[in-house]
């Protein structure tokens, strides 16, 4: 390890020096504890004392005849005078919840297939990411090897092109969904091992699917086993109680430490080289941006300065990944200074839902929020998202927040995917909203798969899979995204206030896309003689009542609560 980089944050591959590796006929273990009395490595049941090594503030203890699969701990007795148990901060594997000791792990005998999906990659293209949590999407604890087949499949069938896992690093409560993480470095053992995992993104990998990792670098979990005042000492958290905590209840990372730079730098680096991750989704990226979040408080200039730096070397390091940023202030730069490929676009999520919400005699007075996303899209790289957070927590599902009756609210949820899909921006929608499912996101239930047996939710179903696929392969619905001329809006103030339209371009291929918000059908006459109507979410065999025609130059009736795309 490159000692003077680690002394000034820009040590990235920590975990190659830190943690538990195998050497010879035995493992040497390292940790850095610089505010510790001593350190003792607790394992097959003994206390061996380590050794400091370079600074004295890293200890180091090599033990013949451990080899991967053994458990172990630090003792640690702090510089506050209280002996505490830890697991390895760098370590690569961790016993199954509840249960924490660290595992010695070789994390290089997996022999990837993928090659050609890593050398080709790129993240130019267009992007439909199916976020999902491991272990509730289909039949319970599955794992990562048992759940890859199916998987691959299902995601092939439907039309995503990635898939994005609620955090993965190792956490001791199920209900935080991995947002307060105590291994950064240790794949959760719930699903199974490190080498499961690369199974799974090999799979994903050699079907053409990438796969992106939801990360944690705000905050991290109290639990007295993990980094709270690891070494007695403030280590990786602010001494502070007025920024030391999150609103979540757990402690906030200390950016400013060189220490804390390398510790989240070198997690990042680790998942995308271990594992071949394909990109990182950085949760709540506004808390780092914004001291606690608040604007009122000013910007964190060394957080800021981290992710300009961290995000710089991990596009360098691996091209074609895809850095994306969980960001709800109106800060200027998110994919620019700061170096993220996209933002979440929180704003067109909270206007469209509020929008769909109305009831119909709303609507009108309001209709401003549908057009006013793209009065700002052009200041950043915007991923439209409706994830996990809008469908848990008393929030309702995506359909369930739609005003209505249960056939208008299907029916308008088509017409809000179908916007949804061909409004500029990479998309994200997740698991369940396909099957419109009404009942809220449960981390310990599976998806109600069963929805499939009713008529109405097997059309639904069957629009998404042809919407998507529709996406996917026109690149003039995704190519220009972020360019002034791949987008435009249609006059439609002649028909009614509720309707919409706009055309789509790359410059070869056009599509005019028209939907219908209100109660009343509208006439429409295409600007090209020559249009085709390729999707309507209002023909019979989505759930409408329309019979599927591709136009022949005359007039299209639009009826209400409906959306239609038109190849020019």
């Amino acid at each position: 390890m490159d000692f003077d980089k680690f002394y000034r944050g820009f040590e990235y591959k920590a975990y190659e020096f830190l943690g538990a590796h195998l050497q010879g006929d035995g493992t040497v273990f390292r940790v850095y504890a610089p505010a510790a009395s001593s350190v003792k490595l607790l394992i097959k049941g003994e206390s061996m004392d380590m050794g400091r090594i370079w600074n004295g503030q890293f200890w180091e203890l090599y033990v013949p005849g451990v080899y991967a699969g053994e458990r172990y701990m630090f003792g640690i007795n702090g510089s506050d005078g209280i002996y505490t148990e830890r697991c390895d901060p760098y370590g690569f594997q961790v016993e199954v919840r509840p249960a924490h000791k660290s595992i010695v792990c070789n994390t290089g005998l997996y022999e990837f297939k993928d090659q050609d999906w890593m050398n080709s990659r790129k993240n130019s293209g267009p992007m439909n990411i199916y976020e999902m949590h491991l272990g509730s999407w289909k039949g319970g604890w599955q794992g990562y090897r048992n759940i890859a087949g199916e998987l691959v499949a299902y995601l092939k069938e439907t039309g995503y092109n990635y898939v994005e896992f609620l955090p993965l690093a190792e956490h001791p409560l199920d209900e935080s969904w991995g947002y307060q993480t105590t291994g950064y470095f240790s794949p959760t053992s719930r699903y199974g091992s490190p080498e499961d995992l690369m199974y799974l993104i090999d799979t994903l990998h050699q079907n053409g699917i990438g796969a992106i990792l939801d990360f944690v670098p705000v905050h991290f979990a109290v639990d007295d086993y993990g980094l709270k005042k690891f070494d007695g000492s403030f280590l990786f958290e602010y001494p502070s109680s007025d920024v030391g905590f999150s609103e979540w209840g757990s402690c906030n990372f200390m950016h400013s430490r060189p220490e804390v730079r390398c510790f989240l730098g070198s997690a990042a680096d680790y998942w995308l080289s271990k594992f071949h991750f394909d990109g990182l989704r950085m949760d709540a990226i506004s808390r780092m941006i914004y001291w606690q979040g608040d604007e009122k408080r000013g910007v964190n200039g060394n957080a800021v300065d981290f992710l300009k730096n961290l995000n710089a070397y991990l596009k360098e390091t691996y091209p074609g990944i895809v850095l994306v940023a969980e960001d709800s202030t109106d800060y200027r730069g998110t994919t620019s200074s700061l170096g993220f490929d996209y933002k979440w676009d929180m704003g067109w999520m909270h206007d469209t839902l509020d929008f769909f919400s109305m009831p119909f005699d709303k609507r009108t007075e309001a209709r401003g929020k549908i057009p006013f996303s793209m009065v700002y899209f052009r200041n950043e790289k915007y991923l439209l998202a409706l994830s996990h957070d809008e469908n848990v927590h008393g929030k309702g599902t995506i359909i369930g927040k739609i005003f209505g009756s249960d056939s208008e609210k299907m029916a308008q949820g088509r017409v809000l995917y179908l916007y949804m899909m061909t409004h500029p921006g990479a998309k994200l929608n997740f698991m369940g909203s396909e099957l419109a499912q009404k009942n809220e996101w449960n981390e310990k239930k599976d998806l109600n798969w069963s929805l499939l047996d009713n008529p109405e939710n097997k059309a639904f179903w069957d629009f998404i899979r042809d919407l998507n696929a529709l996406y996917l392969s026109n690149p003039a619905l995704w190519q220009k995204d972020y360019s002034e001329d791949g987008f435009s809006w249609i006059d439609t103030s002649s028909t009614n206030p509720l309707v919409y339209g706009y055309k789509r371009t790359n410059g070869i291929d056009s599509y005019s896309v028209y939907i219908n918000l209100g109660k009343e059908a509208v006439r429409i006459q295409p600007d090209s003689p020559e249009f085709q109507v390729v999707l309507s979410s209002g023909w019979k065999k989505y759930g409408g009542n329309e019979e599927e025609k591709s136009g022949n130059g005359d007039c299209l009736v639009l009826q209400p609560l409906s959306g239609f795309i038109l190849k020019d």
